[in-house]
């Protein structure tokens, strides 16, 4: 009689999902108490009298919950901020750098500073707790500092679309940055500490780099593309490259994953084989030489799960049993999570485990149908076929074959891309095929660049210059399919149309401004705010709302922080229209960005007081200052004033950084100043919003910027008291971050981003 199978025949998928399942309910709903050990041992005394498979992924799923919950409630970082308390305070703080560190264009260092002792308010005691360091120092991985500074609050996001660094750092489990003010209160007392393997590996990394450039210094968006493809160096690729990459769907060729580690794992076969290694040996060599090249490129998900599914493909053919794609891929899964519980919530590990497995599910099935399409009548013998016959034959059976792969990649990464970065790239399946093969040659040249410089900087210098030329295609094609129109599109999460007539969002960029305008599916700008902020609020807040080109852009005065990153606008939204103002300004960023729409002369319209311009069929701008030909000794006195009628009713005025002069001309041009909605900035006097003016203007509610330094940006406490006095609802952005307001038939109602808070109108 056949015996009954216990065990499924891939008991690995069984056990990923189970730690999957446990990690989730503990992420939802920690739980570390004695009844959850109680479960578990008797789970464990289950498993082991009955081998049942159900009853093992129960104690697997128990085991990790109580893991995860262990570990997201009772941390380091976590004791460290409940004794920190909300507020900043000073500390002194002894450590070790342990990641690489990042510089910013100002010169600060910001990296991952693991503590040994912490010293606040003068008494010093062991930490284990890690914390973001940002100090303007050179550092590197490994050194050994003593720092004194402000640990402060992750800051949380403002904006709709902004990233969640506070979310981020938390499933690293940081949860305070140290701030070190200035260079000397910080100092180096050692150097070349923290893990050895991975010190050597930043090391190696920073050799392998610089032969990989060598001859190529002329071209740093080259080298830069080079370091990413063979290395995974992905801060090494200036933005403006990278970012098609992204929209083609190919930036994975900068995540090191089972391309780049099929490729090492080859290479290394070969030297076993010509050093004749006996087969053990060999394997042992590579599966350690593989967990060395992730540690190179950085101990990235990707490469992470491409070496360990390769160290248990390599070890099944060790021990001679039939190694299963998708119990390898469940394997390695489940060993990541048994290293880090939080990685199952990094974009990056959803990313690559999602695509491989699509990869093995569906690749084989797509190509069996695509052979279908083109294969020859199979009672026809082969030796007819000629060789032309017989090359197309193989041609097409290779392109097959990579149509099928890179459409179950695209299927994969879809929902990913969707939901985190609001993409959708069908340009990939093409793209994929072009740029691939070359990739696979550029990683070949530099792997074997690499090899040669051992013993010939010659030889190494001419694959450099190989994968220069390969490079430059890639750039080329990629920038190419970057252009084909519906590529690439940015779209917004699914959601119920609110109904709203027109949609306004008031982006918190402190001292600067960007508002967002939507209106019958028309989308405008009014100001882009500082150049600073641009792509790291601007570009990924449209991005989210799924804005491919803008209707149009107004720039209310030539202040930075209100146009500096109007450069980018032009650049990546491509607006119809650009709605400036007629009164001239001495601003180099106001000039720069109208000789950009020269291009167009009919785009551009500089308009002044009484001129007014449609969003849309109901809504109505009217400009209401300056007037034609107004001069004023500041940019803030000559800034645009703009009422929105939303059905020939004044639904909102925007006055931007206007003051105090600005308000008593418009009182005296303009006697029935009424909007629901007061958008207002700050002028450099501070002098802004007269009590006169409000009476006019009779808000229900004000949108305020409001930042602590300088004091003219500052909303005065007397200032916001007799706002509330007359009855009008005040946001202040310091407090609220992005507010959006949707008006209705007969009524407006605004949401705030940080507080969460909801106002609704009063009734009529």
């Amino acid at each position: 009689m056949k015996q009954r199978k216990t065990w499924p025949r891939q008991p690995f998928l069984g056990l990923a999902i189970a730690t999957g399942a446990g990690i989730l309910v503990a992420d939802a709903a920690p739980g570390s108490t004695i009844a959850v050990l109680s479960a578990l041992a008797i789970l464990a005394v289950a498993a082991l009298l009955s081998q049942n498979s159900l009853v093992v992924y129960a104690f697997v799923a128990t085991g990790f919950f109580f893991v995860h919950s262990v570990r997201t409630s009772d941390s380091a970082g976590l004791r460290l901020a409940h004794e920190l308390g909300d507020e900043p305070r000073p500390v002194t703080v002894l450590g070790s750098v342990v990641s690489e560190p990042k510089l910013s264009p100002s010169g600060s260092a910001s990296f991952l500073f693991q503590a040994e002792s912490i010293e606040i308010d003068g008494e010093s005691r062991p930490c284990r707790a890690k914390l973001l360091g940002r100090w303007r120092h050179s550092v590197e991985f490994g050194d050994q500092l003593k720092l004194f500074g402000t640990a402060e609050r992750v800051g949380a996001p403002r904006n709709p679309g902004e990233f969640d660094m506070r979310s981020y750092l938390a499933r690293l489990d940081v949860h305070r940055e140290l701030i070190v003010r200035y260079p000397e209160n910080g100092s180096v007392q050692t150097h070349a500490g923290g893990n050895p393997i991975l010190r050597a590996a930043q090391k190696s990394r920073g050799w392998m780099q610089y032969v990989l450039s060598r001859d190529l210094e002329n071209s740093p968006d080259v080298t830069g593309s080079i370091s990413g493809m063979v290395l995974g160096l992905r801060h090494q690729t200036p933005e403006d490259i990278e970012e098609p990459f992204q929209q083609t769907g190919t930036l994975h060729l900068f995540a090191v994953a089972g391309l780049h580690v099929g490729i090492v794992a080859r290479l290394l076969w070969i030297l076993a084989s010509v050093a004749r290694l006996p087969r053990k040996w060999a394997i042992g060599f590579i599966i350690t030489a593989l967990l060395f090249y992730a540690a190179i490129t950085g101990l990235h998900i990707s490469s992470l799960r491409a070496a360990v599914m390769s160290g248990v493909l390599l070890a099944g053919f060790l021990v001679e049993r039939k190694v299963f794609a998708l119990n390898s891929l469940a394997a390695a899964a489940t060993l990541i999570l048994c290293w880090e519980t939080n990685e199952l919530f990094s974009t990056g590990f959803q990313l690559s485990f999602s695509v491989v497995a699509a990869i093995v599910l569906l690749a084989d099935p797509t190509f069996r149908f695509l052979r279908r399409l083109f294969e020859p009548d199979p009672f026809l013998p082969r030796s007819l076929f000629n060789a032309r016959r017989r090359f197309f034959h193989h041609a097409l059976l290779w392109i097959a074959r990579a149509c099928s792969v890179s459409f179950a990649a695209w299927i994969g990464s879809l929902p990913l891309m969707l939901w985190y970065y609001h993409l959708v790239t069908p340009i990939s399946l093409l793209a994929n095929l072009v740029v691939v093969p070359i990739a696979f040659f550029v990683l070949a040249g530099g792997l074997i660049s690499m090899l040669a410089a051992s013993f010939s900087s010659w030889l190494s210098v001419v694959f450099n210059n190989a994968n220069w030329f390969l490079t430059k295609i890639i750039l080329g094609a990629v920038h190419l399919f970057v252009q084909i129109p519906g590529g690439h599109l940015y779209v917004e999460h699914p959601h119920w149309p609110s109904g709203a007539a027109l949609e306004i969002n008031v982006l918190d960029l402190k001292s600067g401004a960007a508002v967002h305008v939507r209106a019958a599916d028309r989308d405008w700008l009014f100001d882009a705010g500082p150049a600073r902020d641009y792509e790291r609020v601007v570009r990924q807040y449209l991005r989210s709302r799924g804005v491919n080109r803008l209707d149009g852009l107004a720039l209310t005065h030539g202040d930075a922080s209100h146009i500096g990153g109007g450069e980018g606008v032009l650049l990546d939204f491509r607006p119809r229209q650009l709605i400036d103002t007629d009164a001239p300004d001495r601003s180099p960023v106001h000039r720069k960005l109208a000789r950009l729409f020269r291009r167009d002369p009919g785009a551009r319209r500089p308009l002044a007081a009484g001129d007014e311009f449609k969003l849309s069929r109901d809504v109505q701008a009217r400009v209401l200052f300056p007037p034609r030909g107004f001069e004023a000794k500041t940019a803030d006195d000559k800034a645009l004033v703009i009422q929105l009628l939303v059905s020939g009713k004044p639904r909102v005025l925007f006055t931007s950084d206007s003051g105090g002069a600005t308000e008593e001309l418009l009182l005296q041009n303009y006697p029935d100043l009424h909007a629901d909605i007061l958008i207002k900035g700050q002028h450099r006097s501070g002098i802004s919003g007269s009590a006169e003016f409000l009476d006019a203007v009779r808000p229900q509610a004000i949108i305020a910027t409001s930042r602590d330094f300088p004091e003219s940006e500052r909303i005065k406490g007397d200032w916001a008291d007799g706002v509330r006095e007359r009855g009008i609802k005040l946001f202040r952005q310091d407090e609220t971050g992005a507010v959006q307001i949707g008006f209705f038939r007969d009524r407006w109602e605004a949401n705030c981003y940080v507080t969460g808070e909801t106002f609704r109108s009063p009734s009529r």
